[in-house]
This record gives C-alpha cells, structure tokens and sequence, in this order.
C-alpha cells in the first residue's frame, strides 16, 4: 500500500517539490495539501503545483485533512510547524520536519511530542549533505586543532533565517567532534576592529541573492595549507527525495525523535 503523505504549507517552494515527488513516487500518495487560512490557493488541486491535476484540494483544516494520513512532511515556519506538532500527537500521524529556526523552547515541545510519535527532524533532506555531515565529523576529528573553521553558506534572496539550519547543524558536527560547545564559540559576524582570531571559534558567513537554492562550505583553515569540504544544490528535488526516504523509514518507529543519520545508517 502507498504512504498516505500530507504536505504543509503546500502552494510554497519547497511545498510544490514535495507534491511533484509524492505524485511522481509508485510508493507514495497525496493524501492531504495544506494551506494557512487566507491563503489564495485554498480550494485549488494540489496536482497543478506539479503541473497535472490529482483530485486533492488545498486545505486549511488541517486536523481534518491529517486524519487516516500516514505522515505530514512539514517545511514552514516554527510556529506553524509546532501547530502541526500538536495535531499530528493527537491522531498518532508521523512527522517529517525540515522546518529550520527552532528556539530551546520549540525544540522541546518537539520533543515532548516524539513521546507519542514518531518524528525525523532534519535542517537538510539531502542525502548528499548528510554524506557531508558524516566527512565533516571525520575531518574535523583529524583536522580540528591547528585548523580555524569557517561556515560560509549562500541562500536566496527570499531565505528569512541566517545562518541557515544546514550551516548550523555543520557547525554543531564540527564543535561536536572537536569537543566544543557552539554556542560558546561560533562568531556570526565581524565588523570594525575585531583583534586577532580566538582559538577555538568557529566563524559563519551569510550571502543571500537571487535565486541560488543552498551552497555550504567548510574551510579548516591551517598554516600553509586548507581544506575544504562542499555541497551545493542546484535544486529541492533532492530535499523532496530525502524526505520521502525518511517517511519510508520512520513508519516502522512508533515513536521517538530521528534525524537523518538515523535514517542513513550513520549511527
């Protein structure tokens, strides 16, 4: 049987890939399109987002259009994001978040939710950025001291979080295997006389410009050599691709808060 997939915030970038992946997948069905109230696309066929009618409209009755769906893949905002959370705890439907700009607090109620549900939160569905994550890991164990880190991670004009939660989630492998707290020593901006560079840090760096879908780089930075590691997107079909994958594999987890490497085997 198909996995009866919800997508959030359905007429947006990343909603429009997803619905193209879903319809396009044998082992996968759109079961449910949802939209905020107000929203202009509310009522239309989810379908002509990926060019083709499908018989499933644009909603904002989101508890609703959740029940009897397997899994909702959710990429908008916290605070909707966390609504969902709630809904989907409540009819036992599984989530797949790649929503970036948690606070402690929403990452909690997260949390507390993956008590009853399963739940694969990711800042990137990329199998090929995880794969990046995992060499990250690696370098920095051998390259990390000695070496300045510097994130530098380029975005659309549209994005509205900076640093993106993939350069985050780079910083935080990269702390993490060098023994590190990031937030202790990530520096996200320089201006004026600033002094030398403090051992230990880890610098990020923002673009924000026309229409680029996502590159991220780490430099580990020595005396007299760099190394560099990257991965850049040229479009969110590989996003829609890792999250379908990640709703394959968090259907055999009756609860319990996942993320990619959980899904990749990396653990």
């Amino acid at each position: 049987m198909p996995l009866k997939i919800a997508i959030a915030g359905a007429s947006g970038r990343m909603g429009r890939t997803l619905i193209e992946a879903v319809l396009r997948n044998a082992d996968t069905k759109l079961a449910a399109a949802l939209e905020i109230a107000g929203s202009p696309h509310l009522g239309k066929d989810a379908g002509e987002f990926a060019g083709s009618s499908c018989g499933i409209k644009v909603t904002d009755d989101i508890e609703r259009a959740l029940q009897g769906c397997d899994a909702l893949i959710d990429f908008t905002r916290p605070e909707g994001t966390l609504h969902h959370a709630a809904l989907c705890k409540k009819l036992g439907v599984r989530m797949i978040i790649g929503t970036t700009g948690f606070d402690d607090t929403g990452k909690q109620a997260l949390a507390d939710a993956a008590k009853s549900i399963a739940i694969v939160v990711a800042p990137n569905f990329s199998v090929g950025v995880n794969v990046t994550f995992k060499l990250l890991e690696t370098a920095a164990k051998s390259l990390g001291k000695g070496y300045d880190i510097e994130v530098i991670e380029a975005h659309h004009r549209l994005k509205v979080d900076a640093p993106s939660g993939t350069a985050l989630r780079m910083g935080e492998v990269v702390a993490q295997a060098t023994g590190r707290d990031l937030k202790s020593c990530a520096i996200f901006g320089r201006e004026g006389v600033t002094g030398e560079r403090k051992d230990d840090t880890i610098g990020f760096s923002t673009i924000r410009g026309g229409d680029l879908v996502g590159d991220h780089t780490v430099m580990f930075i020595g005396m007299g050599e760099r190394v560099e590691i990257s991965h850049r997107s040229s479009s969110r079909m590989n996003y829609a691709t890792g999250a379908l994958r990640a709703a394959a594999w968090v259907m055999g987890k009756p609860r319990g808060l996942f993320n990619m490497f959980d899904v990749l085997g990396f653990r």
